[in-house]
């Protein structure tokens, strides 16, 4: 009877009513076993007597959810235990002391056999529209650890972030979806296991199906999930950042945790057998061998069925569309992801590069992808930063990149822009550091990026002078109207909704301390900032999003574009060479609603000549701290190292 409820497929542990079934891919290792273990650690092992494929698989009856289990190889002289790599829970967070060997595996955390029957209580999907989309990067942890308007017992955690004072705050600010740090199980590299530190970003994916257990109370699954379920209730959706391109195994001499045991063609290796390190990590996942196809799009489908999930942030994303050396937009990947009938209905964000040769693909994924806009980032922050006065390639972001993402694309091919992302400077040390200050990091401030476009004004770090945080302040304001008034896809690091600072460490990767965690104890100029961030945020989606889905697609030749001098003549070919105050005016079909945009990056103020016609209203000028409902028709001027943007419905 048993034997007929026994199969291959699908992978991993699958519960029915007579039991589960287990089944693993593992051609390298045929003397595997499964073992399981009860409540006090005893094991019991049992022969998979079944095999096809390359996989073998066993059904055992009377098994329940809860039940922790691993599989025993032979290494070398010694049998080590390893994680099922479509575990879809762990036992308990992962940890080991260097080095990790077979006698250690034993104690390490274990796969766990998971029921997903959940109550939805009936919520259904935000499916917010890519022109409305506003971006939220989040770190489950990081925004609410310290937060003292929930309880102590939920902060940095999945039920954290969905506590009712975190949701009015998402709601206040306008948020639609939160882009969430990676929340997959993650184990730390060995290089900060002895520094006694961890990997607090996440990016060193253990196994892809199992949600992360430091941030649960008690039980992962269930917890996540009802986070889920809380921000879609109040419209938010909810982005997983994720990597495919590497998992936390390392390079040559790195831990044995699953898929190096059970069969290397999971990672692309050179002609000796070594691994290629394309990802900067020691390994590189091969998505053109087929078990490495299937457990990336299973693990999707997995997410999205399963948890609900709305879409997916890809980690070095080039890697997923690589044929060794060369990227291709036609791999089997982005075909499989088109055709698949739950996949293509979600949100697609690729990092459209990965450090191999042929690594930058901005502007290369296929349709149903939008990819994230580094040359938006380079270009706004030198702008407004450096005194790079690009006029030319400041318009054509601001106007969408369209030398990169065609508006006939558009709304689903829109770019997503940022200022500020997880790896670099927050947006407030972006405008009080010239240089990165690392050296928390343990090592001595080599690491992190280098080219950061920023400015300290003045003094570097935090400062009382109130000119230097008046111009700071501005520039912050500067460069967020710029984003959010921008064609695209807005992406905001939460924290700058709080000014937070990391003390110029422009690569925290491995702070899980009062660096990285949200301080939500707000100065008087950080309450101002949130509440002009939080009412642009709402002015954007009142005014920009129509102006968005006017321009895009079949429509988009059909409105007004025309770039001003600010006596109101038109720019020359000159001018584009380096004019520091010009207009942008947008209006929609032959009378349709108009947007100016009045850019004044010089240092003395500037007065603009208006198009004639009735009372523009003056949606933000970034020269105030706070947003005034006010009118003007013939003339503004425009304070020095400002922008206004001006409203005519």
């Amino acid at each position: 009877m048993f034997a007929k409820l026994a199969q291959p497929f699908p992978l991993g542990a699958t519960l029915c009513d007579q039991g589960c079934n287990f089944s693993i891919h593992c051609p390298d290792n045929q003397e595997i076993k499964l073992v399981l273990f009860d409540d006090e650690n005893k094991k019991t092992i049992i022969d998979l007597n079944h095999q096809y494929m390359g996989c073998r698989y066993a059904f055992v009856p009377d098994i329940k959810a809860g039940q922790q289990y691993g599989y025993q190889i032979k290494d070398k002289l010694e049998y080590r235990l390893v994680l099922d790599p479509y575990a879809q829970a762990l036992g308990k967070a992962p940890f080991y002391v260097e080095p990790f060997t077979a006698e250690k595996s034993w104690e390490f955390a274990k796969s766990v056999v998971v029921d997903h029957q959940f109550d939805w209580q009936k919520t259904t999907l935000p499916q917010v529209p890519y022109e409305e989309t506003i971006l939220f990067e989040t770190h489950v942890k990081g925004f609410t650890k310290l937060n003292p308007h929930i309880d102590e017992q939920y902060r940095g955690s999945y039920l954290g972030l969905c506590q009712p004072k975190v949701i009015e705050f998402f709601k206040a600010q306008g948020v639609t979806s939160l882009q969430l740090l990676p929340v997959t199980s993650c184990m730390s590299e060995p290089h900060l296991l002895k520094m006694d530190k961890v990997n607090f970003w996440g990016y060193n994916s253990l196994c892809f199906m199992a949600p992360e257990p430091r941030y649960a109370k008690d039980d992962a699954v269930a917890e996540m999930k009802t986070m889920v379920r809380e921000l879609h209730k109040h419209g938010i959706e909810v982005i997983m950042d994720i990597v495919f391109n590497h998992t936390a195994e390392g390079g040559e001499g790195g831990p044995k945790f699953h898929l190096k045991c059970l069969d290397k063609n999971y990672y692309l290796q050179d002609y000796s057998k070594n691994y290629l390190n394309y990802t900067g990590c020691g390994n590189t996942l091969d998505l053109t061998y087929q078990p490495s196809l299937n457990i990336v799009l299973d693990t999707l489908r997995h997410w999205v069925t399963h948890y609900q999930i709305d879409g997916f942030r890809f980690d070095l994303a080039a890697t997923l569309g690589r044929n060794r050396h060369r990227f291709d937009t036609q791999s089997a990947f982005f075909k499989a992801v088109a055709q698949d009938p739950i996949l293509r209905k979600i949100k697609l964000i690729a990092e459209p590069w990965d450090v191999g040769p042929d690594g930058y693909q901005l502007g290369h994924f296929p349709r149903g992808w939008n990819e994230c806009n580094d040359k938006f980032r380079d270009t706004v922050k030198s702008y407004w930063l450096e005194g790079n006065n690009n006029v030319k390639e400041f318009a054509t972001r601001l106007m969408g990149s369209r030398d990169l993402f065609s508006a006939g694309g558009w709304p689903d091919k829109l770019p997503v822009n940022f200022i500020s992302y997880h790896d670099g400077f927050t947006l407030r040390d972006l405008v009080s550091y010239n240089h990165k200050h690392n050296h928390a990091n343990g090592e001595n401030n080599r690491d992190g990026h280098g080219d950061n476009r920023s400015n300290n004004h003045g003094v570097e770090g935090e400062s009382s002078n109130f000119s230097v945080i008046h111009k700071r302040e501005r520039q912050k304001r500067n460069l967020m109207t710029t984003l959010l008034f921008s064609f695209g896809i807005p992406h905001l690091l939460a924290v700058d909704s709080l000014s937070h600072t990391q003390g110029g460490n422009n690569n925290a990767y491995c702070q899980d301390n009062e660096i990285s965690w949200a301080n939500w104890a707000l100065s008087g100029e950080d309450e101002c900032f949130s509440a002009w961030l939080s009412q642009m945020l709402a002015a954007r989606k009142q005014v920009m999003s129509p102006f968005i889905r006017a321009f895009s697609g079949h429509e988009r030749g059909h409105h007004r574009i025309h770039w001003h001098r600010s006596n109101g003549q038109g720019m020359t070919a000159e001018d584009w060479q380096g004019l520091e105050a010009f207009a942008l005016y947008l209006g929609l079909y032959k009378d349709g609603n108009e947007l100016m945009f009045l850019v004044n990056s010089s240092d003395i103020p500037t007065r603009y000549r208006l198009p004639p016609g009735s009372k523009w209203s003056v949606i933000c000028d970034t020269s105030e701290s706070r947003l005034s409902q006010r009118q003007t028709q013939t003339t503004y001027m425009q304070s020095a190292n400002s922008l206004s943007i001006l409203y005519r419905p």
